[in-house]
């Protein structure tokens, strides 16, 4: 795979997410050497994935290349690949390209979508955990507002307008809300046949409240914001099927839909080579000390989603958001900057910056500490969170101006269906 020998430590990291991202930042001046894995070339900035599949951004605005991020630090080498292995007798990566042996490994590889093992959901809803599934269902939500405008059928002209969304968590709220404000704006105008009562959004719960892990004041608003748009709310309902037609909730009822979006859960994305004890079974998360170290192995840490650090407050583990991540990364870096000069490591403590959703214009909820914030106040919050984060002063200038546009013309200018998507088993995944 072309990595030059070295003197040096050598650090390899899994996954170019929040967590080994931040990670290599601050490992910039630091004498190692760092070779970065990942199965994309780009840092993609998640939490706005569901503007990508609404139509408000276009995938480039919350993505950014892996290899121009680090172009400055010294001894670094990014490799499009998949890591499949962990050797750890002989501490070796065993990737699609080959295998590199390391010092110290870091796994920051997050989460994937967790369909509880239903092989239906599976097969047929659409997961929104990258840029190509976001790409899939705007597409798939374009091609059939197209075919609803086509067809002469009543019957299926409601199964193509109905959208559903299982899971209303941040990720399934904030799509709901989008979807909403979408038929508000777009619709009527770009589609002069269709009525705006026909396209119906469903959102299904299986708690008792949307954003169950926020508060409930933020739980409240946000629940009434979504009825103010229109969203039709169901609670305590368990998806138990999905025929790629037919959504099957557990009381018996159902829904008809070309369109169903599985935001409902995650589970872990290990590598295989590490298991027993250091892995848990319920999440599929590497169990770590307080210095990310996964348990039993000296040289290998977990961070982020993928980590299980247990702690007096979070019994748990950390929320898997992009907080925690980006904290723990920076801690890592400086512990092992201790480490190499033989100073001893401190236990990473998590600072709670607070939660927040949006729901649409001027709606979204914030729960910092003991304070609540809804409406306008919180969605500029929100706003302005956001752009913070992502990685690179094109995509926040781009990302602001297109949020900009929208707020004012109550347009969606990325509504463009640039490869046709088909669903079916094979093409889903």
């Amino acid at each position: 795979m072309n990595i030059p020998d070295t003197q040096k430590p050598r650090i390899v990291v899994v996954g170019g997410g929040f967590a080994g991202i931040c990670f290599i930042k601050k490992m910039k001046r630091t004498n190692v050497q760092i070779v970065l894995f990942d199965r994309h070339n780009y840092h993609t900035f998640q939490p706005l994935l569901y503007q990508v599949s609404t139509a408000a951004l276009e995938p480039d605005s919350i993505a950014y290349p892996l290899r121009k991020i680090f172009r400055k630090n010294k001894d670094f080498h990014f490799r499009l690949a998949e890591v499949e292995h962990i050797d750890t007798q002989n501490n070796e990566v065993q990737t699609s390209i080959g295998n590199l042996s390391f010092d110290h490994l870091v796994l920051a590889t997050g989460t994937r979508t967790n369909f509880f093992n239903n092989q239906n959901i599976e097969d047929y809803s659409m997961p929104m955990k990258n840029i190509p599934q976001a790409l899939n269902i705007r597409s798939l939500i374009l091609q059939n507002i197209e075919k609803a405008d086509l067809t002469e059928d009543p019957f299926q002209r409601k199964r193509l307008l109905n959208f559903v969304i299982a899971g209303a968590g941040p990720t399934g709220v904030e799509l709901a809300g989008a979807l909403a404000e979408f038929r508000k704006g777009i619709l009527v105008n770009d589609y002069p046949a269709l009525r705006e009562e026909e396209m119906q959004v469903h959102l299904l719960e299986g708690a008792n409240r949307v954003l169950s892990l926020m508060s409930e004041s933020a739980s409240t608003k946000a629940h009434r914001f979504l009825e103010k748009l229109g969203v039709i709310i169901h609670l305590n309902a368990y998806v138990s099927d999905y025929d790629g037609s037919r959504v099957t909730v557990n009381d018996g009822s159902y829904l008809e839909t070309e369109t169903f979006i599985w935001a409902a859960g995650v589970t872990g994305a290990p590598v295989l080579g590490i298991d027993g004890e250091s892995l848990m079974d319920k999440m599929n998360r590497y169990k770590v000390d307080p210095f990310n170290r996964i348990i039993g192995y000296e040289h290998i840490f977990a961070l982020g989603d993928i980590a299980f650090m247990t702690t007096a407050k979070y019994p748990e583990g950390h929320p898997q958001v992009a907080q925690p991540a980006i904290q723990q990364g920076r801690h890592l870096a400086r512990n092992l900057r201790k480490q190499l000069i033989g100073k001893e490591m401190t236990p990473f403590t998590y600072f709670d910056k607070g939660t927040m959703a949006t729901i649409g214009r001027n709606k979204a909820v914030v729960d910092v500490k003991n304070m609540h914030f809804a409406g306008a106040f919180a969605w500029f919050i929100w706003m302005f969170v956001h752009l913070w984060f992502l990685v690179g002063f094109r995509n926040r200038a781009v990302t602001f101006l297109n949020w900009t546009y929208n707020y004012i013309k109550y347009d969606r200018a990325a509504r463009l269906i640039i490869r046709p998507f088909k669903k079916s088993r094979s093409s889903i995944r």
